[in-house]
């Protein structure tokens, strides 16, 4: 059975920001004016991120944008949406959360046999020092492949 994926929305900055060590995948509770605008593209996920409040899961900070064509039936862009994750994965992300330093992230936002998911990472902020130095791999590999083409090196 092939999987049909459409990506609606990448968070650049976090791969950039922090350190990923796991990522998993969630269901989203949304409204019907919500599923328009995400399959329209219409989402950020730059500064969201989740929480765990009880035995549940909430993604705080992803914008949706108002459906153009709406009715009289809205939603407020910012709300706080539920995710859904089995019982045994909360409890998981909770005990890997109260380690110090570790954070819930949104990835990204898509499309999977029709159902929306978002890619939720466990997060651990970069220092100043560790964002040069990828800075200066991304750089040295960036350098190495017009050298290659140049040369045509294969």
């Amino acid at each position: 059975m092939s999987e049909n994926i459409k990506i609606v929305t990448t968070n650049k900055k976090a791969r950039g920001e922090y350190d990923i060590s796991e990522s998993l995948e969630a269901g989203i509770v949304l409204k019907g004016t919500e599923v328009k605008s995400l399959r329209a593209g219409r989402c950020n996920l730059k500064d969201s991120y989740a929480r765990i409040r009880g035995n549940e899961a909430w993604l705080i900070g992803m914008h949706i944008s108002p459906y153009e064509n709406e009715g009289y039936v809205t939603h407020e862009p910012l709300r706080e949406r539920k995710l859904l994750f089995h019982k045994q994965e909360i409890k998981k992300l909770l005990r890997k959360v109260q380690e110090k330093g570790v954070t819930l992230i949104a990835l990204k936002v898509y499309f999977k046999n029709g159902l929306a998911k978002v890619e939720i990472g466990l997060a651990t902020g970069k220092r100043k020092y560790d964002k040069r130095k990828d800075i200066a791999q991304r750089d040295q590999q960036r350098e190495i492949k017009r050298l290659e083409k140049k040369y045509k090196i294969k």
